[in-house]
């Protein structure tokens, strides 16, 4: 029991820490059981985790949403900001349901991993060059007012992340800032997206795994639930403090290392 809960606190902290940050959570999930032996984690364990993340952003903003939730019927703007959130998760939402799980067989390995690292590294290099992406003052209240068009950019962008090592945050992110959208707005807009579209593969998933669950593994998903949630709350607050002064260039290059390392520990047989 002990090696499980120790487990757990691992992967909740890789989760934690890189779910709203451009890395990739899911590609990092995927090296760090393959590198660590953690296989035998529940397989409903990742999707577990992945809600805590979503705790976090509710934390965060709970003023927000429950300011939202009593004026939804009241306000057509609330209403029309839930409906963009909802167009933005409609494709990514789509086609993992009708291909999640061959897209699961087919993609999720360490190489998939290492190489979209790198790619996604390239391709923040070259978009920091383009001139909307650099850093300006931002009204820190106005990721609210977000056009269908920008929405909708937000969402095919998003589909890119069903492929591990992409990064739902990172893709969302340039999706809203190539559509017009400041940094802090984007990445705020793909805070609110990961709201339903990881709370609803959340429950999609225990929908379908839960009577394989014994108790055991309830308390440790639970366990790493909560543990995600605290680790995802504070990159949360570091992240948004960080795009408002500087670019992405960092996550560039690590993506890059992150993904060169994967390669290498592969070519040494460190994790297949």
């Amino acid at each position: 029991m002990i090696e499980d809960i120790i487990k757990v606190i691992i992967l909740a902290l890789v989760e934690g820490v890189t779910e709203f940050l451009p890395v990739s959570s899911t590609g990092h999930l995927i090296v760090g059981t393959s590198l660590l032996g953690l296989d035998g984690m529940s397989p409903v364990f990742e999707i577990f985790i992945q809600f805590g993340a979503v705790l976090a952003v509710m934390m965060h903003y709970r003023k927000i949403l429950l300011g939202q939730a009593s004026n939804f019927t009241k306000s057509p703007a609330v209403r029309r900001f839930w409906s963009l959130v909802a167009l933005s998760c409609l494709p990514a939402a789509a086609l993992g349901f009708l291909a999640g799980e061959r897209i699961g067989q087919l993609l999720f390995s360490p190489l998939v991993v290492a190489v979209s690292l790198i790619a996604g590294g390239i391709v923040f290099l070259i978009v920091e060059r383009l001139p909307g992406f650099q850093v300006r003052e931002s009204d820190q209240d106005s990721f609210t007012q977000i056009t269908v068009k920008q929405a909708l950019t937000v969402g095919l962008a998003q589909v890119l992340a069903l492929i591990p090592g992409v990064s739902r945050s990172g893709s969302s992110i340039i999706g809203g800032i190539l559509s017009g959208l400041d940094r802090r707005q984007a990445t705020e807009f793909s805070f609110f997206v990961a709201i339903p579209l990881l709370g609803g593969a959340t429950l999609y998933r225990l929908a379908t795994e839960l009577n394989s669950l014994d108790s055991n593994e309830l308390f440790l998903l639970l366990l790493g639930a909560a543990l995600s949630a605290v680790f995802a709350w504070l990159s949360i607050e570091w992240l948004l403090r960080f795009v408002s002064k500087n670019s992405f260039v960092v996550f560039g290059y690590y993506r890059i290392l992150a993904g060169l390392l994967v390669l290498a520990a592969i070519s040494s047989g460190l994790i297949a």
